[in-house]
């Protein structure tokens, strides 16, 4: 397999908000989670055209969704475009999971779960993991590994 593009994880991801919020949802994600803006180009009608937000070695993009973008990008839609439904949730592992969430928390997330250990046995891992949902109604997880899997002899 050849290796992907310099500074680009093998996968990415990206998320859309309406016009109005994606600019305000890229300062909160970074300021709530912890991501770092790499780039943001404007559209011409005040969204975001595109933009790349780091956290660690993972990479999402986030752009806007309008009526004008709607003919050539059908499947764009914001969460509060079609009644709070996602369809991918983010996941995300942070090195501590209580500091994250408390930051989170003091920016607005509204917390769908509580931070909770999920132990699946010695023969899987443990993470301690919370949810919450972003101010454009995206859903996201955040987990700290506890305990990785024990190797099989």
């Amino acid at each position: 397999m050849n290796p992907p593009p310099a500074d680009w994880p093998r996968i990415s991801s990206s998320i859309y908000y309406e016009a109005d919020v994606a600019k305000k949802a890229i300062e909160w994600l970074c300021r709530a989670f912890g991501f770092e803006l790499r780039l943001l180009v404007d559209d011409d009608q005040g969204g975001v055209a595109h933009s790349e937000l780091t956290y660690g070695g993972g990479l999402i993009m986030v752009g806007s969704t309008s009526a004008a973008k709607a003919e050539k990008f059908p499947y764009r839609k914001a969460p509060s475009q079609v009644g709070g439904v996602n369809t991918q949730n983010m996941m995300v592992y942070v090195d501590d999971v209580e500091a994250h969430c408390k930051r989170a928390r003091e920016a607005g997330a509204e917390i769908t779960s509580e931070p909770e250990t999920h132990d699946y046995g010695e023969e899987y891992w443990a993470d301690r993991t919370y949810g919450c949902k972003d101010i454009g109604g995206h859903h996201w997880w955040f987990s700290q590994r506890l305990r990785s899997a024990t190797p099989k002899a």
